[in-house]
């Protein structure tokens, strides 16, 4: 920062008050580690809403990265996880929480969801998600949801499995890909929660409506793999191409959020560790792949960046938007 800052004082003048010239790196990292991190998260969240205007109609998806370079070599050191709420359609981060050291995500989402307008979206979360105090809480405020299913929800898990084996679906989606050696199909089926699980469990899931199984079949470099994957959703759309495209969806976290914070940022490479500095720096990364995201041209993310630093008519640009 101070290295590129020194290079472009000129050009930064033109926008900046700097009467005492250029921070250095110790003012750089001391102001990074003292900065109110829900403050500047808030500034995130403030940055999506400039960017999208409304989240009705919209996927709304709810992952946790680890930031592996803020885990010092102490044995036992768990790392710092935040939980991110990502846009699918418009590529945009809304909101962020730190997992504290003694809890999970299953703590950190409601208090996520409850700080975002989610009305009118619907909500992806994965299995840890998959919690009846969650889906409720999503219903409360006006919006929907698809909770990934696993074995953690035994008897809810039981019954679907079940569901789909004794009623074949009438319908189904399939849709395939072919991306970089590796070929894979997804079926979709769905099933009306109504009249297949028992009346009392449809009671503890608030809202619940559709029941989804998503059958993966991949093959890369001459092998094979089958997956089957369950999920409940309070969504009353009775074509399941819909669930396809938003299971699908849901793993644009994965690839368009926290691989390009690693590949593209180096988020993992960071050694910053002290004070809030490694959670407003993650921030700032987001912030700034917001922006970078937003640019109409064929270029990749890392090249944005590359003559993003080389071009100040570019760079103006990127923060302009």
């Amino acid at each position: 920062m101070v290295e590129f800052a020194t290079q472009r004082q000129s050009w930064l003048d033109q926008l900046l008050d700097l009467p005492h010239g250029i921070p250095s790196h110790d003012t750089f990292n001391r102001v990074l580690q003292l900065i109110d991190p829900d403050a500047l998260s808030r500034c995130l969240g403030q940055d999506g809403e400039d960017l999208l205007g409304h989240l009705d109609q919209k996927q709304l998806c709810f992952d946790g990265k680890k930031l592996k370079g803020v885990s010092p070599r102490s044995k036992g050191n768990q790392g710092m996880y935040i939980l991110n709420a990502w846009v699918a359609e418009n590529r945009v981060c809304i909101g962020q929480k730190k997992v504290g050291e003694k809890t999970n995500e299953i703590t950190a989402i409601p208090e996520l969801i409850s700080e975002l307008d989610i009305a009118g979206s619907i909500v992806s979360i994965d299995a840890i998600g998959c919690q009846q105090k969650i889906a409720a809480q999503i219903i409360n405020q006006q919006a929907d949801y698809l909770l990934a299913l696993k074995k953690n929800q035994k008897e809810l898990y039981d019954q679907t499995q079940d569901s789909f084996e004794l009623n074949p679906a009438q319908i189904m989606d399939e849709q395939w890909e072919y991306d970089h050696g590796r070929y894979e199909q997804r079926r979709c089926e769905i099933l009306p929660a109504q009249g297949m699980l028992l009346p009392e469990l449809i009671d503890q899931w608030e809202g619940i409506h559709t029941l989804v199984k998503i059958e993966a079949h991949r093959e890369e470099k001459g092998k094979r793999s089958t997956e089957i994957r369950y999920y409940i959703s309070s969504a009353t759309m009775d074509n399941p191409r819909y669930y396809n495209h938003l299971v699908r969806g849901h793993w644009g976290i994965e690839n368009l959020l926290h691989w390009h914070l690693d590949i593209s940022f180096s988020e993992d490479a960071s050694r910053a560790r002290k004070g809030f500095a490694p959670q407003n720096l993650a921030t700032l990364r987001k912030m700034a792949l917001h922006r970078m995201t937003q640019m109409s041209d064929k270029l990749s993310i890392k090249k944005r960046r590359f003559r993003a630093s080389l071009n100040n008519d570019y760079l103006l640009k990127v923060l302009q938007l």
